[in-house]
């Protein structure tokens, strides 16, 4: 419960955190209309931020002459994140140990920290509150959400992705996500460090990056498959230029010589969109090394094979899938997406030639990420896929924490790749792959 001191008296009355946020929209809006929007566009953002800090004080003592000095810092801070940021969230986004943030209605936000949801105190005064944040957001990039559109996936400036469905087809109030993502490039470092793999794991993606050995990365929602791209794009000689294509740019690719593209939705008469399979092919005329999709979702999985395999061998991609085995069938239902009526065998053996090594990542209990398997594709016999384990992690159980527990182990299996290696002067010691 807050506290304000009452104008009438010295005794504090009691204001709880639904009311503050109520009293902050009120004062918002009022500063809203005392803004000179015509000028908007001719002054800094400095200046622009001094006369709403000047129009916030004046507008604090109006509505509350005797409140503490806290609680009016408070005020004037969050009125400048209602004007120029996200308003009750804004906090969070300046978080960086947050990963997601999850607005189900005006009073009830949840968010993921080190892989794990908590519920926050934070609320928004209401529907009409967390509408006017999500149209903000909306239309600084570019696009609209209302009734007509009532949903919005894009990006906002330092990356991070959002996603907004309103009603009529958000029930109880609009919905607002938001997936965050550092500025930092991630390390294979910080990855053994979190157990997320082993050393011999990173031995062997490492130098099947290097030495232009095409793969994929497969699993689920959160499991890392963006991150562990990230990670293994350190090992791509720098003499290499890489073509990108995402939905949204999420890639933070430790390298010299990047270009990236990103699609774009169409507008509100339905014209104008750039769709991935759009990109995949004008990739093509760019004198890419590699092409990094960053997450194969439907037609552009069959130019995107086409390119690994005609002289774009080591390209990489991901894709939403719960194993392995599940990715392939998956990737083979969205190259049928491509319009051509090619027997199962044929795509088979297509997939197998262009995609030589499946990474398989996952969420565990208790949040904690692994490499749950790194396969090899050998070929494609009797209509089935010939997948090999190298690597793969054993589940134990649950600690203390009821995090999931195990152990990396090497099945003994000699990928057929070696030979790829050695054609590339990529040396590596053999003995990694001994059973364990």
């Amino acid at each position: 419960m807050i506290r304000f001191l009452s104008s009438g008296s010295q005794s504090e009355a009691p204001l709880s955190e639904i009311d503050f946020q109520r009293l902050k929209s009120e004062i918002h809006q009022q500063i809203v209309e005392s803004l000179d929007l015509s000028l908007v566009a001719q002054i800094d953002d400095e200046r622009m931020r001094d006369n709403v800090r000047n129009l916030a004080q004046e507008a604090i003592r109006a509505h509350r002459p005797k409140v503490d000095k806290g609680l009016h810092e408070r005020l004037q801070k969050e009125l400048q994140d209602e004007v120029f940021g996200l308003g009750p969230l804004e906090p969070l986004m300046e978080d960086p140990t947050i990963s997601d943030i999850l607005v189900n209605n005006a009073h009830e936000i949840f968010l993921e920290r080190h892989g794990r949801l908590e519920r926050t105190d934070i609320v928004f005064a209401d529907d009409a509150h967390l509408m006017r944040i999500i149209q903000r957001v909306v239309a600084r990039v570019g696009r609209r959400i209302d009734e007509v559109s009532p949903m919005v996936d894009a990006r906002l400036a330092d990356g991070s992705r959002i996603n907004a469905i309103v009603p009529p087809l958000a029930l109880n109030g609009p919905k607002l996500s938001i997936r965050r993502f550092g500025v930092e490039h991630l390390q294979l470092e910080k990855l053994l460090e979190n157990d997320t793999l082993d050393p011999r794991m990173v031995a062997f993606l490492s130098a099947a990056v290097a030495g232009r050995v095409s793969f994929m990365i497969s699993g689920g929602t959160g499991a890392g498959k963006t991150t562990m791209l990230n990670a293994l794009s350190k090992s791509i000689p720098e003499d290499e230029r890489i073509v990108t294509i995402e939905d949204s740019a999420e890639l933070l690719l430790q390298h010299a010589h990047v270009v990236g593209m990103e699609t774009r939705p169409a507008n509100s008469e339905g014209q104008g969109a750039v769709t991935p399979r759009d990109l995949v092919r004008n990739s093509l005329r760019m004198r890419p090394d590699r092409i990094l999709v960053g997450e194969v979702r439907g037609a552009e999985a069959l130019d995107m094979l086409q390119a690994m395999n005609t002289g774009h061998e080591g390209s990489l991609t991901t894709i939403h899938a719960n194993d392995a085995v599940d990715a392939l069938h998956r990737l083979e239902m969205m190259v049928a997406m491509a319009g051509y009526e090619l027997p199962i065998g044929v795509v088979r053996r297509y997939v197998a030639s262009g995609i030589r090594v499946i990474v398989h990542v996952a969420r565990l209990k208790g949040g904690v990420r692994k490499v749950m398997r790194v396969a090899e594709i050998t070929g494609s016999e009797g209509g089935e896929y010939q997948l090999n384990d190298i690597f793969k992690f054993e589940h134990q159980g649950l600690d203390a924490d009821g995090k999931a527990t195990g152990r990396f182990v090497a099945t003994g299996y000699q990928p057929r790749c070696l030979n790829r290696f050695q054609e590339t002067g990529i040396e590596i010691d053999s003995r990694i792959f001994q059973a364990s």
